[in-house]
């Protein structure tokens, strides 16, 4: 049947098994369609239906690796499903067939750049070679077009009669060998994968950073430079090749029961009856995994072999909301990789593109959201449980709010969740809440796209809690509403913001209003307040606040009023990740704060007479003013120059002619948090 759908241009969805969008969200529905997935599965592959209802019972589970190897097996078969069921198999035909199109870019790597190339000509000789001239001779070999993916392909050809190629082969290999150990290559295939051999791990230098000396102070600074304009998303992430090159990379460790990002990497035990204690890392961080136990060999076994809806159907089993975890949010997974001596797998880039590469599908975020609820690869828990007639109240939406919200609706609960903060709504024909909070009838999203805002201009919704204002923009904020819409959707949910739990609800009037549970998910703690003289002096104020502040009120947008006043040069004391990124979001701000004074200024000066403008300023003020004036200028001019010579404006080298920002921590660098707990965010910092 169809459900219709009002925005211009886009398609009803037309649901198989005589199922509409708003079966997806029920129960009864859920049932019906587990059950057309049950004959579906029965017509494909009898024996593993069998298997599947005996394994749905209970009565005898599978040992660990016997069941991912059954996991995976039944993934393609639910990938296969799933596309009938949304009408796309057309568009998943596609995406897997771009998955089988670049497989020769990975075993090309591993076979013949690492094992072959690199090898046979060691740095120093690669060194000595011409790379224009070889990569003019390979490109006439390759019809005038090179590409890595051309490169993968002929060689892949020319290894199949070694002798009659031989001349090729070398060409390639020297190519490789150039391509993969001098700096010239690897700034020539900086955006590729096929020439980036995987670097050995040296703990007290995992950021390239060069070190002096100034005054008894070690300083650290890095060479390449991160251009960021305004508060626009600054990390997309990867794309399929970069994600399959990850996915590639990994050995499948499952296979072997060794997959450790997703149980941690184990000491051998002192004794047969102890128990195995986690590894450490030089740091003294336990390497205990993923904390979900996320299967993620199983799911990059399946992303590899081009079974994308099965691969997210895989990590959705123990991560349902895996729109608010993988690439800039965790790396427990990465830090456990089996790789523990060279580069790990970046696990939470291909986590996060297979999720990406999902809701790019028609429906995609129909089909996301139908795996949090339905998934027969959940062996415990395929469907949600009956009712309970219990209702539980949450305060604090942030991700533990939000993320136990999904799983108690799950075990049949009704929940209603409340936080602190001020939540917008949602437009009624998306959420499926009016502004009255009454249930109406919500359309399914056809494209994603049509859910996403730019962070420039995205209004801060309240909902996310710590992944709201404390995150910045580093990541995609507009998954947020995505995890708002798996929840607000569901009839068991409710939600309602500015009811601060202890003030404006307390909870005795929680119990009193029929709750059966309360749960605190409040946050970790309260913000750090130091106990020192001038805490709270002019310009002086905690990290924690100035990120909530810059993001709460709207300062970063061009058209707030709010009073947040930054002055050069910044010093940020502290070592942690909100130090980090206070630093950057320091740097992202004073442009556009002065660029908007001035322009305010000017408008005013404009109307009438700049004396009069003044005239009400303070000694202090008029000091202040005539330092942003002039900043402002000089950026602005920069701007007009860089538009004229057709290059990028170089604003940072002006903000750190106007002393920049610095990060002072009181001990080394391999000692500070950042460094110890995720030294990524210091490098891209």
């Amino acid at each position: 049947m169809n459900t219709r759908v009002d925005l211009p241009g886009a398609p009803y969805l037309r649901l198989q098994f005589n199922l509409r969008c708003e079966d997806l969200y029920r129960r009864e529905g859920l049932l019906r369609l587990d059950t057309a997935f049950m004959t579906f599965l029965g017509q494909a592959d009898a024996a593993l239906q069998e298997r599947l209802k005996f394994l749905r019972a209970g009565q005898s589970p599978l040992p660990p690796k016997q069941e991912s190897e059954f996991l995976i097996n039944l993934a393609g078969h639910l990938d296969d499903f799933i596309a009938y069921l949304f009408g796309i198999e057309s568009e998943v035909g596609a995406l897997s067939a771009r998955h089988f199109e670049l497989a020769p870019l990975y075993s090309c790597k591993r076979l013949f750049v690492q094992r072959k190339a690199v090898n046979t000509y060691k740095a120093e000789a690669a060194a000595a070679f011409d790379g224009v001239r070889l990569e003019a001779q390979l490109a006439a070999w390759f019809d005038g077009r090179f590409s890595e993916l051309e490169f993968s392909r002929h060689v892949g050809e020319w290894l199949k009669d070694e002798a009659a190629n031989a001349g090729k082969i070398d060409a390639a290999m020297r190519y490789a060998a150039w391509a993969a150990h001098t700096a010239e290559g690897q700034h020539k295939h900086h955006d590729g994968v096929l020439f980036k051999i995987p670097k050995k791990l040296d703990f007290q230098r995992l950021v390239p950073v060069q070190t002096r000396n100034e005054d008894g102070i070690s300083v650290h600074t890095l060479s390449h430079v991160r251009r960021r304009h305004g508060f626009a998303l600054t990390d997309s992430g990867t794309d399929l090749v970069g994600a399959l090159n990850e996915t590639s990379y990994c050995i499948w460790c499952h296979e072997q029961e060794k997959d450790s990002c997703s149980h941690g990497l184990k000491e051998k035990p002192a004794s047969p009856d102890a128990r195995p204690a986690f590894r450490k890392t030089a740091f003294g961080v336990p390497l205990a995994g993923c904390p979900l136990e996320e299967r993620i060999s199983e799911f990059q076994k399946l992303k590899t072999e081009g079974v994308t809806l099965g691969a997210l159907a895989m990590i959705a089993l123990d991560n349902p909301m895996v729109a608010a975890t993988g690439h800039r949010i965790c790396n427990d997974c990465m830090k456990s990789c089996i790789y523990q001596k060279q580069e790990p797998v970046n696990i939470p880039q291909a986590e996060t593109r297979t999720l990406k590469d999902v809701l790019e599908l028609p429906w995609g975020f129909e089909i996301y959201s139908l795996l949090t609820r339905w998934n027969p690869l959940n062996l415990r828990r395929p469907l949600p449980m009956p009712p309970s007639g219990r209702r539980v109240l949450i305060a604090g939406l942030g991700p533990a709010g939000f993320t136990l919200a999904h799983h108690l609706m799950n075990d049949g609960h009704a929940v209603v969740g409340i936080d602190g903060l001020k939540i917008e709504p949602l437009p009624a024909h998306i959420g499926g809440v009016d502004t009255r909070g009454t249930r109406v009838a919500f359309e399914p999203v056809y494209d994603v796209e049509s859910l996403y805002e730019s962070l420039d201009d995205r209004l801060m919704a309240g909902f996310g809690g710590v992944a709201e204002y404390g995150i910045t923009v580093r990541w995609d904020k507009n998954f947020l509403k995505l995890i708002r819409l798996l929840l607000q959707r569901r009839e068991q949910f409710a939600l309602f913001g500015g009811v601060r739990f202890g003030g404006t609800l307390e909870v005795d009037d929680a119990f009193a209003l029929g709750f059966d549970h309360v749960v605190l998910a409040a946050g970790a703690g309260r913000p750090t307040v130091l106990d020192i003289p001038n805490a709270l002096a002019p310009g002086v104020r905690t990290a924690s606040d100035f990120l909530m502040a810059l993001q709460l009120t709207g300062a970063a947008k061009n058209d707030s009023i709010a009073n947040m006043q930054l002055r050069l040069p910044v010093v940020v004391i502290g070592g942690g990740l909100t130090a980090v990124d206070t630093a950057t979001e320091s740097l992202a701000y004073y442009p556009l704060q002065v660029e908007k004074f001035l322009r305010r200024y000017e408008t005013l000066c404009a109307e009438g007479d700049e004396e009069k403008v003044r005239a009400a300023w303070t000694a202090p003020e008029r000091q202040i003013a005539d330092e942003f004036l002039a900043h402002a200028r000089a950026i602005r001019s920069e701007r007009t120059r860089a538009a004229a010579a057709g290059r990028e404006p170089r604003v940072l080298e002006l903000l750190q002619s106007w002393g920049g920002v610095t990060l002072a921590y009181r001990k080394r660098l391999i000692d500070s948090p950042s460094y110890t707990l995720n030294h990524e965010e210091i490098e891209k910092a």
